[in-house]
């Protein structure tokens, strides 16, 4: 009997020592993922040029009609042309059917990339993490569970690459001097009230469809997405995107502030996985 309680404390003292370490690799871990997440943060804010040149609607006379209202309504002549935009927001994320309350900030730089840092949960159920894109360098998503459990962990991947790219040409309408043609966008006016906007120098991403309304307000973003956000979990293209719910003016530009995106948008399988109200803008 001594010998079993003997061998009994010694396999607790394994487990205990093995947890512990299983932790101290968390968190060591989920601290080099921070520190990766803000070296590309920096390079991507490094980006933003100090004296850009201002808006003048001249820039978009040879655009269709459609290109010429939105630009009409998302910059104010004179407004100096930042491409690079930090935001913070809140809102939820639609997890299995569960909506989890969340807080995110977010630096956008196309086409170069985006940095997303989020916290999300109550309760037992809260994690934290970041999804980014570096155009050329790198792509992620890392998310932990308590800051010690990895939930969703990958990286590097052509796959990863190309869905994180569609995910920044959609989220160029916060960033619209990026739209501007001598930033490289090109406009085809595919509706009375639709626009097609490709983007040439991002490799891998299909063109963006934007719906106006007659002041120029965009009510609905979407794309053909790279991804595997489906029944097969395979990769494929597919319907993403969503509506805009309300806009505002900041430093001269003017953008949605509120949304709501999921996957296959605009088909009966359409399930909104993000809702988000910006309550910060700095360009």
């Amino acid at each position: 009997m001594a010998f079993l309680m003997v061998v009994l404390k010694m396999v607790g003292w394994v487990a205990l020592v093995a947890g512990l370490t299983g932790v101290a690799m968390g968190l060591w871990t989920n601290a080099r993922d921070a520190r990766n997440t803000q070296m590309v943060w920096d390079a991507l804010l490094d980006q933003r040029e100090p004296a850009p040149g201002s808006y003048d609607p001249a820039m978009v006379a040879d655009l269709p009609e459609i290109g010429q209202r939105y630009f009409a309504r998302a910059i104010a002549p004179g407004t100096p042309l930042h491409r690079v935009v930090r935001v913070e927001m809140e809102g939820s994320l639609i997890l299995n059917g569960r909506e989890l309350p969340m807080r995110a900030d977010q630096i956008l730089a196309p086409p170069h990339g985006f940095v997303w840092r989020a916290r999300a949960g109550s309760g037992l159920i809260r994690f934290s993490g970041s999804d980014g894109y570096w155009n050329g360098h790198t792509s992620w998503t890392r998310f932990w569970l308590w800051g010690v459990l990895p939930v969703a962990r990958f990286a590097d991947t052509e796959d990863h690459a190309r869905a994180a790219a569609a995910r920044m040409v959609m989220e160029t309408v916060w960033a619209p001097a990026a739209l501007l043609p001598e930033s490289g966008a090109v406009w085809t006016q595919t509706g009375a009230d639709q626009a097609e906007v490709r983007f040439p120098e991002v490799s891998g991403v299909e063109p963006i469809h934007l719906t106006l309304d007659a002041a120029g307000r965009v009510l609905e973003m979407t794309t053909l997405r790279w991804s595997d956000a489906n029944p097969d979990k395979s990769y494929r293209l597919q319907p993403f995107g969503g509506r805009t719910l309300a806009d505002a003016t900041y430093q001269g530009f003017t953008i949605p502030t509120a949304m709501e995106i999921g996957n296959l948008y605009g088909t009966p399988e359409y399930a909104p996985f993000f809702r988000a109200r910006l309550t910060g803008v700095e360009y």
